[in-house]
């Protein structure tokens, strides 16, 4: 990938793409194609098919999504599926449309089934149920990987879907309606701390464990993957199954490797923030996937291994700027 090339990253504001930016910049790249949502939106088929004719990117890190935690996902399954749909739809058709040399989609670890075997690999994918909690979503993203897949069997594109595990970091999103359980998590034990209230209360049991890796961790291992050689980047993009016969859809996991409990997470955010009181867990919330571990030991393999660990990287989130305008606001 040139350092002069075109590159699109969809999404640039949200707490995935923003991280791309950062490691595009430090590596570099310099012609970036940036637009905010008010200045191009993906739902919109002609102003997405009028970007990409216009600008004619290279490459596209599609990081645009609607995303949101447990209660949004409950609260907006027609808006989170609808939205999802519309927008991979769009950048994926214009992307081939306008000769994208590589596309990167990026989804989530909750394309799999909820009781797949642990640690998960890419090819438990369609092996069961879904997580009900958010499966709208995930139908949206494991279209996507269809889409990628499909258009490089027809049209002979070079579409990777990557799959993070759950994360975190700068840019994150704080609102406690909408937001993941550690930017949830942070602030309610920063904010106890604030009052001096006497607990915080979890959702959940505690039990569910979960993998969570810093953002800048994950796109590094973006950038990794759209400067790999031809045949090695080749070599992600899956089979044609009708032919082989072979499940092997052109999708790859990034994650640590390893997860811990959210009542292990609970305790480490409540060291980090420095609060002494109590903390409760609320059952009669609900807990979602029992286990998401991913098997990451194809990105292992070729060469990358994520380098934050979990502490200091909610240190880092913590002393964000975001977070303290998050902070402020709510004041």
């Amino acid at each position: 990938m040139r350092h002069d090339a075109r590159i699109y990253v969809a999404g640039h504001g949200g707490l995935v793409g923003s991280a791309i930016v950062r490691q595009l910049r430090a590596a570099g790249y310099h012609r970036l194609l940036l637009r905010t949502h008010a200045e191009l939106d993906l739902t919109d088929a002609a102003a997405t098919a009028d970007f990409f004719a216009r600008e004619k990117p290279e490459y596209v890190f599609l990081a645009a999504a609607r995303v949101g935690g447990i209660l949004a996902n409950q609260q907006y399954p027609a808006d989170f599926i609808r939205d999802n749909l519309l927008i991979q739809t769009h950048v994926i058709h214009e992307a081939w449309r306008a000769g994208v040399q590589r596309l990167l989609f990026l989804g989530s670890s909750c394309i799999y089934p909820r009781l797949a075997p642990q640690p998960m690999k890419e090819t438990d994918l369609l092996s069961g149920p879904l997580e009900a909690t958010n499966r709208p979503y995930a139908l949206a993203k494991i279209a996507g990987i269809e889409m990628c897949w499909s258009h490089n069997r027809q049209h002979g594109t070079r579409f990777l879907a990557a799959m993070p595990t759950n994360l975190y970091g700068i840019g994150d999103n704080y609102d406690l309606d909408t937001s993941h359980v550690i930017p949830a998590l942070l602030r309610k034990f920063h904010e106890a701390r604030g009052r001096g209230a006497p607990q915080v209360t979890v959702w959940g049991s505690g039990t569910p464990r979960r993998e969570f890796m810093y953002s800048d961790d994950m796109a590094a291992a973006c950038l990794f993957l759209m400067k790999l050689p031809e045949a090695r980047f080749l070599s992600l993009l899956g089979s044609d199954e009708a032919a082989t016969g072979r499940f092997e859809p052109p999708l790859i996991n990034i994650g640590v490797g390893h997860d811990l409990s959210i009542r292990e997470l609970a305790q480490t955010i409540q060291q980090v923030v420095g609060y002494q009181g109590d903390v409760v867990y609320d059952t009669s919330r609900p807990d979602g996937t029992p286990r998401k571990l991913m098997d990451v030991s194809r990105l292992q393999a070729l060469g990358f291994t994520a380098s934050v660990p979990l502490e200091q990287g909610l240190r880092r989130a913590l002393a964000s700027a975001d977070f303290a305008r998050a902070v402020a606001r709510a004041a």
